[in-house]
């Protein structure tokens, strides 16, 4: 009789592969998507130096694991999600810790930039065998019990994002070449947050001018739709205008100067720096906004 204690030598020999991430970027994107990651089971690596008490918190708290900058290159995959302004100096992190290896791991880059500077940003990566993908994703952070957002890839003909895909992201691959996700980012940006932007600079115009009252109940009877995103979307803007300043900029790169609507999003860009820097400060023109938008609905 065979002892039920034996073990077997051929399931002894199998290994269970844990998907290994990093990502470079842990704020509220970033640490939302290693949560979703992590919770299927992978492994996230992040590079935290120099980053504040606060700032590290959150990574923490989703369960990312700190590592040297140099470990970052152990991940299947290389993730980058930060603001616009830093998507350059990331991809220079990665294409000089990358420097030299013969198999380094794909870099991700999915961040709100045009693809001019995505055209850029793979060119820092010229004589290297770090394999560039263009990443954008729309839709807000990752919640538990919800499929969003979605992460459009171009680019990638190999498909190496299936290893998001196969760790509980939305993916969407673009047929379209290097900088067709980007392209989009930028229009459903444009759209989205464009209109966001637009309807703050005229409810502060209808407080300074008397006529706020008027204007709430004008949208409430005419464009009921508009006045409920304006109400949703104007406070979950305020804790993102800094970030929201260079997407205005790069939308207006990617429009280009012989677009007159390139100017609009230069216009934008201030509206969210004026409001970026009034919820870091005397938070006045919140205050206007919030008295706006918690007036009654009045001949609705």
């Amino acid at each position: 009789m065979v002892s039920s204690n034996i073990s077997n030598p051929v399931s002894s020999l199998i290994e269970v592969h844990i998907p290994n991430f990093a990502i470079i970027g842990s704020g509220a994107m970033g640490s939302a998507v290693a949560k979703r990651l992590i919770d299927h089971g992978a492994t996230v690596r992040t590079y935290l130096e120099g980053r504040s008490e606060q700032t590290i918190a959150r990574p923490k708290a989703a369960g990312m694991l700190p590592v040297g900058r140099q470990e970052l290159t152990k991940a299947e995959l290389i993730l980058s999600i930060v603001p616009p302004a830093e998507a350059i100096k990331v991809a220079e992190l990665v294409a000089d810790i990358s420097s030299g290896m013969q198999a380094p791991p794909p870099f991700i880059d999915l961040n709100a930039i045009a693809p001019k500077t995505m055209q850029a940003l793979a060119a820092r990566f010229e004589g290297s065998s770090v394999e560039v993908l263009d990443g954008a994703i729309i839709g807000g952070p990752p919640v538990p019990g919800k499929t969003g957002p979605t992460i459009y890839i171009s680019g990638d003909t190999a498909a190496r994002s299936r290893l998001l895909e196969d760790c509980g992201l939305r993916i969407r691959r673009l047929d379209g070449p290097l900088g067709a996700a980007s392209a989009l980012k930028m229009c459903y940006a444009g759209i989205n947050k464009g209109f966001i932007g637009l309807g703050t600079a005229m409810l502060l115009a209808a407080s300074r001018s008397g006529a706020a009252e008027s204007l709430k109940a004008k949208l409430s009877e005419s464009l009921p739709d508009v006045d409920s995103k304006l109400s949703r979307s104007i406070p979950d803007m305020y804790a993102k205008a800094y970030r929201w300043v260079a997407e205005m900029q790069e939308i207006a790169d990617f429009l280009g100067e012989n677009d007159p609507a390139a100017t609009i999003f230069r216009g934008m860009a201030d509206v969210f720096s004026r409001m970026a820097n009034d919820v870091e400060g005397s938070r006045m023109l919140v205050g206007q906004l919030d008295e706006i938008m918690a007036r009654p609905d009045i001949g609705s």
